[in-house]
């Protein structure tokens, strides 16, 4: 059976990016990086939502990164009743159905891991599911309550969290990986 992680890239304070501020806020490091490039290498499909997809398919055209060939591999469900196949970006199939009801069936069927990529709206009705397997946070070292966008975990339902992973990068960052259960 496969696995769900929900990926999130956070501020201390909770959000996913700030008005103002760079990628990662300016403090993404060699550890890190590294890090992502490691994920990124394992086996796994990539779930995300309509608009992470436009966001991530604009990106890896106009910018250059090693890792997009990588990406470009990477098998990706993308959940939108607006996109229209064929979509410029290889490997990636739009589904127009629900997508807890796939999420579950796709866990059902395969061994490949699923791996969130943005898509907060998406993870949290996959939280609210029940279906993710590993809540994984890379927390950065800045509060952006002023300029602060994307609150991460508005509404998301009560959860306990069992910590299994907790690593630092570049003296600076925090990894932490949860096995999430309802409360």
């Amino acid at each position: 059976m496969r696995t769900l992680t929900v990926d999130v890239i956070s501020s201390l304070d909770g959000f996913g990016a700030a008005e103002g501020w760079p990628g990662y806020w300016g403090k993404e490091g060699p550890e890190v990086t590294a890090w992502f490039e490691e994920k990124l290498a394992e086996d796994h499909a990539i779930v995300m939502g309509a608009n992470t997809f436009r966001e991530m398919s604009r990106i890896v055209t106009e910018l250059e990164d090693p890792t997009f060939a990588r990406m470009a591999e990477v098998p990706k469900y993308v959940f939108s009743k607006t996109l229209e196949p064929p979509l410029a970006w290889a490997n990636t199939e739009v589904i127009a159905e629900d997508a807890v009801t796939v999420i579950r069936r796709l866990k059902a069927e395969g061994s490949v891991p699923l791996r969130t990529m943005g898509s907060m709206s998406l993870s949290k009705a996959l939280v609210r599911a029940g279906l993710v397997d590993t809540l994984q946070i890379v927390l950065f070292p800045v509060i952006t309550g002023q300029t602060g966008l994307s609150p991460i975990f508005t509404d998301w339902p009560d959860l306990d969290l069992e910590l299994v992973t907790a690593r630092t990068f570049d003296g600076r960052m925090q990894l932490l990986e949860y096995v999430p259960t309802p409360h």
